[in-house]
This record gives structure tokens, sequence and C-alpha cells, in this order.
């Protein structure tokens, strides 16, 4: 049997128990999820290829991925070759999935931020390695080592690495022969800061060689219903992950490829829907500031990272009181056990409900 850690989410059970029980209902700021629709142009491809009767293609369709490659080079000057770019059943399984497709196991260490989403932790234990988490590649010394992710901008800080950091983390890897996996999935969110791919030519220098992004259409599109997200980059290991995800079935089904090409094609709704985040964002992070929080890094993402200077889980019953659901920060490591998560995907009017509740 694996030895996994207990499923974080459901330590806020009674949390949530006690928000549900404020009069004007919760304002349900925890987990992040998308609340707004599903882009017109996105259901209406879903739409036109609901009559699939066969099975769908692993390396995904033709259009999907000249989408995917023709976003990547459009917002954000990277290139690849669409036959470099697979599909994946949303984001959260190719991570959890990722040190066991790169063959990583018992005796490797797979390398991860010390603040991080805790998938990374778990798809190194599937795997049999060791999860190990470091801000510090250097710590690791000569170490060998089969994976290294590195998550920019950050969930659940919103800290933006720059391209010299990245640039680094990239030398180091290729020096012992690592994978750089890259996860990418909030690349168009930046506010105070601009979020930069790993396969930019300013950090690769034009090579893929040993470098992987992943890709996630669940917040650009609101296409978490649909597990929409794909990986891109070193031809070698594109055509591995491929030739194993074959043989395991893992397919993204032929109708989320198609409102997946469209969604990737189409950046007028993804602009609107950053507008949205960014007014949502824009009453919320000075009403926690005003009620005594300080917030931390938050430069991109959906997040808001956050601290009065009292224990995480103290902050979270203190808004829980007040009918906000929040995330503790110590679901993201031990570094985060004085600091909360607060997203800013709920509706306005809920957005407004927690300013209002934090006068």
């Amino acid at each position: 049997m694996i030895a996994l850690p207990d499923f974080p989410w459901d330590r806020l059970t009674p949390y949530q128990d006690v928000a549900r029980s404020h009069s004007g209902g919760i304002v349900d700021l925890s987990v992040g999820t998308p609340v707004d629709s599903v882009p017109q142009v996105v259901r209406e491809a879903l739409a036109g290829a609901a009559d699939s009767p066969g099975y769908p293609q692993t390396y995904g369709t033709a259009e999907l991925r000249a989408a995917a490659a023709g976003w990547l080079r459009r917002r954000h000057g990277v290139t690849v070759d669409p036959a470099d770019v697979l599909p994946t059943i949303g984001s959260k399984e190719l991570v959890a999935w990722l040190p066991t497709l790169l063959g990583a196991g018992p005796g490797d260490r797979v390398v991860f931020p010390e603040l991080a989403y805790p998938t990374y932790d778990v798809g190194a234990r599937i795997a049999g390695a060791e999860p190990y988490a470091s801000d510090g590649l250097l710590a690791l010394g000569p170490e060998r080592v089969p994976l290294v992710w590195v998550n920019s901008p950050s969930n659940p800080t919103g800290r933006v690495l720059p391209a010299e950091h990245l640039r680094k983390v990239v030398a180091w890897a290729r020096e012992r022969g690592a994978v750089v996996a890259s996860d990418e999935c909030y690349i168009e969110l930046g506010w105070e800061d601009r979020p930069v791919s790993v396969l930019h030519p300013d950090v690769c220098g034009g090579s893929y060689e040993g470098l992987l992004a992943v890709h996630s259409l669940s917040k650009r599109s609101n296409l978490a219903g649909y597990r929409a997200a794909f990986v891109a980059g070193d031809p070698t290991l594109i055509k591995r992950l491929l030739e194993i995800r074959k043989h395991a079935g893992m397919i993204v089904p032929a109708p989320v490829q198609a409102a997946m090409a469209a969604a990737l094609s189409d950046d007028r709704h993804a602009d609107e829907q950053r507008e949205r985040y960014a007014r949502r964002r824009a009453v919320l992070r000075p009403a926690l500031e005003r009620a005594g929080w300080r917030i931390e890094h938050s430069s991109a993402g959906l997040y808001l990272w956050a601290t009065n200077g009292t224990g995480c889980w103290d902050q979270v019953r203190e808004l829980a009181d007040r009918g906000i659901l929040v995330a503790p920060g110590d679901f993201y490591g031990p570094a985060g056990r004085e600091h909360i998560r607060v997203a800013i995907t709920a509706t306005d009017e809920r957005i407004d409900a927690a300013v209002t509740r934090l006068q």
C-alpha cells in the first residue's frame, strides 16, 4: 500500500459548517473553483463534437495541438512544434502521475517548492520516490534527481519567479540530467508581475531539452469541470509520455478536445475573465488589509497569501465566524503555518459580502 497523507480538505469541514451557519450564507474563498459561465464559443464546440462514438486520440487532434501551440506563441512568446504538445485529463492528473511516468522510484528524490500544491508531494509518493520540499537546490549538492517541479505563478503564494531564477534552475537541472516540470496553470493571471514560461527563450536558451511546461484551462477559460489541460516541451519526453499514456488509456474525451481547441483559439473570453478577477481582487485585497491582514507576494494568480500574525487555523476560525471560508496555509507545507490562502474566484455578490463582513 502507498502511504499517502490524509486528504487535506477534509480537515476544513468543521469550519465550513461554521461558515455555512452565518445568517447571510457562506462566502467560500477556499478551494478556488471557477464560478463564472463556460464561454459560449467553448460550449458550442463541445456540443458540435458531442456525436463522437469512436475512440479519441491520446495524442489529441491536430487542431487541438495547433491551437495550443498558437496560444503559446501569441500570448507567451514560446514557439513549439504542435507535435510537442500532449493533452492531459486536467493538470492535477499529470502532476500526480508525472514522477511515475518518468520512471522515478525508490531512492529518488522529487523536488518541489517549500510552499506548494500538495499533489507534488503525493505524486512522488505514488511513484515510491521521496518527496523533497526545498527552495534551495544547492542543498542537494551533487545528488542526481529525476524531477524538479517549479510553479510560477505559485499556488498558494502568487509569487512569480523571474526569468533569471528560472534560468538558474534549468542550468542546475541540465548539469544533473534532471527534468524540470514547470506548473504554469496561472500564467495568464499576472497582476503586478508578469509571469514567464520555462519554455521562453530568455529562460531555456531556445532548447527544450529536459523541460516540460504544464498548462490548464480550468482558470483561464472556466473549464475545471471539463478536465482540460496539456503539457508541452522536450520532444523526447513528450513522445515517452505519449507512449505510456496510450498503453494506460489516459485519453481526453473527443468533445473536450474540441472545446479545448476553441478555447485556446479565442483570447477575448480569457481577457474578459481576467478583468472579472481583477475587479474582485481590487476590492477584496484592501478589505483584508483594513481588517488586519498583511498580504504577501500575491502578485499573480487567483489567491491572496495573507497573515495577521496568528496561527493559520486561528485565522480560518476567525473568518469562518464571519461566514468566510479560506484555506489554512499549512495545507501547502509547514512554512505556511501562519498564513491563509484566500481565493478571488467567488461571484461579485459573494466577494462584496465578504468585504462587508470584514469591515
